[in-house]
């Protein structure tokens, strides 16, 4: 029997029973904040104490000139109250996404603590200034890659990639390593939160924030 024969089950397996039943503690209206980025630092916080395997870590979602969707992790860099900072190749499949539908979603997914937060709104390139202040921040190694990778494009081997690092390393040898043209940040502006707790028989606790007209945020529970 050839893999075309064969069922999704005979091929994967069957995942039917698989399955975690949760057990965190309820989450009462009154205990979550007023303020969406008060509540996310709240949750980011623990999720450092438990020291998570990358808990900064993020999945962008964008659509392209044809409205469809694709997804990518990336790491958030720091975030206050005008938004949640990220940073990549302007040259990106991402960036020429961003460019046409700046609308994008991110999604923070802390499985050890049963939690995921949803995150949507517009997003934006920061200023030069701000780019240069966390490249200068970065390892250097890090810096010498931001230079090395055409972000999205084909290469032919993965040895193009190290000898043109090799060449930059020999290049910036003597000197600090300057912020490409083509690197930065973007800041994503949410108009939109919702927080997730899972719960015993699937009655997970969800609460969604919501950025009104005046600039409040209004907050309700939602049906699991």
């Amino acid at each position: 029997m050839t893999d075309a024969e064969r069922t999704p089950a005979q091929v994967a397996g069957d995942l039917s029973a698989m399955r975690r039943d949760y057990q965190a503690t309820p989450l009462q209206d009154n205990e979550m904040d007023d303020c969406p980025f008060v509540q996310f630092e709240a949750w980011y916080g623990q999720a450092v104490g438990e020291k998570l395997l990358e808990p900064n870590a993020m999945v962008l979602s964008t659509v392209d000139e044809s409205h469809r969707p694709a997804q990518r992790t990336v790491l958030l860099k720091y975030y206050d109250t005008s938004g949640l900072v990220f940073f990549t190749n302007y040259n990106s499949r991402k960036a020429q996404h961003i460019a046409r539908h700046p609308h994008v979603s991110l999604h923070f997914l802390w499985l050890p603590l049963q939690r995921q937060v949803e995150i949507s709104g517009t997003v934006e390139q920061v200023s030069t200034a701000e780019s240069l202040k966390y490249f200068a921040l970065r390892p250097r190694g890090s810096q010498l890659g931001a230079w090395v990778s055409e972000q999205s494009s084909v290469i032919s081997s993965r040895s193009l990639l190290e000898a043109k690092f090799n060449e930059l390393k020999q290049k910036f040898a003597n000197r600090e390593v300057p912020l490409p043209s083509f690197w930065g940040g973007y800041r994503v502006k949410p108009d939109r939160f919702e927080f997730w707790q899972g719960q015993t028989s699937r009655l997970h606790d969800r609460f969604l924030y919501q950025r009104q007209a005046d600039g409040r945020w209004s907050r309700q529970r939602l049906a699991p």
